[in-house]
């Protein structure tokens, strides 16, 4: 009983802080359905950090080894990108491959954000909090953990939950920057045949180019590639769809157990994790700004007007940004049908989003 009562004593409010911000990611999560395979393992392991003397975060305990088995050598990214490449269908931007503009479009987040960050942190710093902006978990972990940035937990925290914010942050945004003219614009889908053996060498070239181009991101690039090329080959369809549902979502939970470690009291109650939470916002923004705002630029000069708001879904969460947009047109008029050309924008984005994280690994290692 005395050990107990000891134990007690050693609660602190900063503790006491970070076991409501876990009860919050918990009640988000079960609630609000908002990344439940996600936020739920990340608000259940902010309780167990913080726990006063806590086993599970001690030097062998169960959260530091998953950490450095799994965080510390970028092996939980580069599993889950295997599992994020096998759920995504490339035929909707093979179709068109104008869409991939759209994708780099809006990475212009990372770019605006790095300025700002540099007025407040050191360059790898700067960059990895920049890298937010991506709206791609595993790069922006990837990204941090390479430039060894102080402010993992805080980085990962605010790439994951502005993730599952995605369908409150993204419609305010597309609709101040478009008319409901614009938004009404209608873009029909033209089927057209994709042969397997492009859909086979498309994960392969583009591996080999990007790996050519930006080195930096030869790692992320090729697991993402690896899990598509997985789906497409048409000999693993047992474990395409292991990797689309079980691996998925087994590395997420030990992903969100795990960045817990770095959601201790003493390393994320700071006023820096405050201004990385407001930078992380407002890279979204900006990546939604920046999609919307090219594609309104374009319509410029075409004749076959584009609908915006399918450069927002860009900024590479997927699916959700493509299925955000999609139901935005469909809300403006039901026979406005955007889910295929946003699906194509938001894949382009998720190839986008790996080439930006090199980038920026190319600029600051």
């Amino acid at each position: 009983m005395e050990i107990l009562y000891e134990n007690l004593l050693k609660f602190s409010w900063q503790q006491g802080v970070m076991l409501l911000i876990g009860a919050v990611l918990i009640y988000l999560a079960i609630k609000k359905e908002m990344e439940p395979t996600l936020l739920l393992p990340m608000g259940f392991g902010t309780l167990l950090a913080n726990i006063p003397a806590s086993a599970a975060v001690a030097e062998e305990g169960p959260l530091t080894t998953l950490f450095n088995a799994g965080i510390a050598n970028e092996l939980f990214p580069l599993l889950l990108f295997i599992g994020i490449g096998a759920m995504i269908d490339f035929g909707p931007l093979l179709t068109n491959p104008k869409l991939m503009l759209f994708g780099a479009a809006a990475q212009f987040g990372i770019f605006f954000t790095l300025a700002m960050a540099s007025m407040f942190f050191d360059p790898n710093d700067a960059a990895s909090i920049a890298i937010i902006g991506a709206a791609d978990g595993p790069t922006a972990i990837s990204v941090s953990q390479k430039l060894n940035s102080s402010y993992q937990g805080a980085i990962m925290v605010a790439a994951y939950s502005y993730m599952a914010l995605v369908p409150i942050i993204q419609p305010p945004v597309i609709r101040l920057l478009t008319t409901k003219k614009e938004r009404l614009i209608r873009m029909p889908y033209e089927q057209k045949s994709v042969s397997k053996t492009t859909k086979i060498l498309f994960p392969i070239i583009i591996t080999l180019v990007v790996s050519a181009i930006v080195p930096e991101a030869t790692s992320l690039i090729g697991f993402l590639m690896f899990g598509n090329l997985i789906r497409e080959c048409g000999v693993l369809e047992s474990l395409s769809e292991t990797a689309q549902k079980v691996l998925a979502n087994l590395v997420t939970i030990f992903l969100g157990l795990t960045v817990a470690l770095q959601m201790q009291a003493e390393m994320f109650l700071k006023k820096e994790t405050l201004i990385i939470l407001g930078l992380g916002l407002i890279a979204f923004i900006a990546d939604t700004a920046g999609g919307v705002i090219f594609a309104k630029v374009l319509n410029i000069f075409l004749k076959k007007k584009i609908n915006p708001m399918i450069g927002a879904a860009g900024i590479s969460a997927f699916p959700m940004s493509g299925r955000i947009v999609h139901k935005m047109g469909l809300k403006e008029d039901p026979q406005n049908f955007l889910l295929m050309h946003s699906i194509g924008v938001n894949v382009s984005g998720q190839i986008a989003s790996v080439i930006a994280g090199g980038i920026i690994l190319g600029m600051f290692m």
